[in-house]
């Protein structure tokens, strides 16, 4: 059993998700938005809430994995420079909490929860709906969180299987 938690990092709206993975099966644990907002354009006060907002989701929800999308290039280099930071203070959050780093392009989180790298936001809350069986569509940045844990989760039980298949693959040649 794992506990992942996944991140849709942001300067001022940071999503988080929360799952429970069982083999296959995934379980909805919580979900939501670190709101940096509140801390206005004082942007080290801004890191500092996602910083704290993620220490205390390790800490309440004691996940054995952290998964975080990482930075695309966007028109503007100033966004992508304050999303880096974001990510920035998240991942130090969840180091200082022990945890190693998972990171996934949004194509790819896309990719293994619509079955297309090129969906759209409303695609992917369906999905995460859909998966976890949610009584509501989760709000986008918290959807886009769930999605990375999704993501985390289906990448780590296929590594699982490939190992298990080399192991099983050496034991035979060297029988």
């Amino acid at each position: 059993m794992n506990i992942i938690l996944g991140i849709d990092p942001g300067s001022r709206l940071t999503g988080y998700g929360v799952i429970k993975q069982e083999g296959r099966a995934f379980t909805y644990l919580g979900s939501g938005c670190i709101k940096a907002i509140a801390a206005g354009d004082d942007l080290g006060a801004r890191l500092d809430t996602i910083f704290a907002g993620v220490s205390e989701l390790i800490i309440q929800f004691k996940p054995t994995m952290f998964a975080i999308e990482q930075v695309f290039m966007a028109k503007n280099p100033d966004s992508a420079l304050k999303l880096g930071q974001a990510r920035g203070a998240a991942i130090v959050a969840a180091t200082q909490g022990g945890l190693t780093i998972a990171e996934y392009s949004a194509r790819q989180i896309k990719q293994s929860v619509v079955g297309t790298g090129a969906a759209d936001k409303s695609q992917v809350q369906h999905m995460v709906k859909s998966i976890l069986k949610l009584p509501g569509t989760p709000q986008a940045d918290a959807a886009d969180a769930l999605a990375v844990a999704l993501c985390h989760g289906h990448s780590h039980e296929y590594l699982d299987k490939l190992t298990g298949q080399a192991t099983k693959i050496v034991r035979r040649r060297l029988r």
